[in-house]
């Protein structure tokens, strides 16, 4: 992999590969290391704790980047067992402009007859796919939940038990008089509210990470030893969701915006596309048309009249429209039109601040010129996200839960390993 793919995928927020770097690569070694330094003044009980954070962090980002795309992998092997295509969007049930079963079986029936005869197939068998849909849905949320939020904390604490006791009663003895004013009390588990299976049936793995951590978050509190140590893994986690899914997307908002005020940059497309000597060609030759509107039947019709275009070219390599193959969108996807709108958008915009104004001699030094820029912009602001919201996740957040920490229990040691 190029560097300029490597820089693209971990810039794209709404992926998970972000999330590897800044969980692996980064967060847990600092979360190891700060958890033995806070815990520094009982060595055993030091020991203990980096030892629980360190199996229990890598544990878990295994089931957690790896566990929701494997059970997909299995469910959709299991859904084509039943007969059906898990490529079919659930979404195409409901009958909109432009798209929807009814509507792309008649328009593509001539034209992809065995991806119509799937979707016929679908339409007829509605309950039964999307009663596959809502278990493949349920084995991807409650199996990774399970493992995290349950399975993984328990086997810790009880191989933390057994260390204790084969340890004797050195470690922990000398807290146990502060702590026992907690021991009297009960711990509540989180109430669970029941959820529409049907309409989480499109949540991408990103969004699936989100529901899962929030599962995940709900067991480490449920299953905590104590009331303190519930409370401190509630504060670790509600940050942790936080600058994991929703403070980088903001931080990037932020970024481009001032970047693109600032040096009268582009902030919109990837880098990789910035990086397409194809495409920058099109550019200053003004050969890349685009649709007239951001319409849906303008889109569409575009996409569909003319798949041998750049724009429905680039559009299905960076995931706004899912093709076939070289010359037919593929029927059974759902296509967001919101999305290919703002991205057509992206692209007028990127061309008129290329070209500039500028002179046909000109033309060809202006567009590599601001294209140059802008590449080297976003992968400052992509690299500086990351590096940003690293520090934050390996650093700063628990540097604040040791605070909390002290503040709640006011001890520094782990709350959970203390007796």
């Amino acid at each position: 992999m190029s560097l300029v793919n490597i820089i693209s995928a971990i810039g794209n927020n709404s992926s998970i590969y972000p999330l590897i770097v800044r969980d692996c690569g980064i967060e847990i070694p600092a979360k190891v290391g700060m958890t033995y330094y806070q815990n520094r003044s009982d060595k055993y009980i030091a020991y203990l704790g980096a030892r629980e954070r360190f199996v229990d962090e890598y544990a878990v980002s295994a089931v957690w980047l790896g566990g929701v795309p494997l059970i997909g992998k299995i469910a959709d092997y299991i859904i084509n067992k039943y007969g059906f295509n898990p490529s079919i969007s659930s979404k195409l049930y409901k009958e909109e402009d432009f798209q929807g079963l009814k509507y792309n079986i008649a328009k593509f029936k001539n034209k992809a007859p065995k991806e119509v005869a799937e979707l016929e197939n679908a339409l007829k068998n509605a309950d039964k796919y999307r009663g596959c849909l809502a278990g493949k849905f349920l084995a991807q949320t409650i199996i990774p939940v399970a493992l995290m939020g349950w399975i993984i904390p328990k086997l810790i604490f009880k191989w933390t038990a057994y260390s204790k006791r084969k340890h004797g009663q050195q470690c922990g003895d000398k807290f146990e008089k502060q702590n026992r004013v907690n021991t009297d009390k009960k711990q509540q588990s989180p109430a669970f509210k029941g959820v529409n299976i049907g309409s989480l049936a499109e949540l991408t793995n990103l969004q699936k990470l989100i529901m899962i951590d929030g599962g995940y978050a709900a067991g480490r509190v449920a299953t905590a030893r104590k009331r303190n140590e519930a409370y401190d893994i509630a504060f670790r986690m509600g940050g942790m969701m936080y600058l994991n899914y929703l403070f980088p997307k903001q931080l990037e908002k932020v970024s481009n915006f001032l970047t693109e005020k600032a040096l009268k940059t582009n902030m919109d497309l990837d880098v990789k596309l910035l990086a397409n000597k194809e495409f920058l060609t099109a550019v200053k030759s003004g050969q890349l048309e685009l649709p007239v509107s951001v319409n849906p039947k303008d889109l569409i019709e575009f996409v569909d009249n003319r798949p041998d275009s750049m724009f429905t070219k680039y559009a299905g390599e960076f995931g706004k429209v899912k093709m076939l193959n070289e010359n037919l969108r593929d029927p059974r996807a759902y296509v967001d039109f919101k999305a290919l709108g703002e991205f057509r958008n992206s692209l007028e915009n990127f061309i008129s601040m290329a070209r500039g104004g500028a002179g046909d001699e000109e033309l060809i030094k202006s567009v590599e010129k601001f294209a140059k820029k802008a590449q080297k912009v976003k992968t400052i602001n992509i690299l500086s996200n990351v590096l940003i919201t690293s520090g934050l996740l390996a650093f700063g957040l628990p540097k604040l839960q040791f605070k909390f920490r002290e503040w709640i229990t006011g001890s520094k040691l782990e709350p959970g390993i203390i007796n």
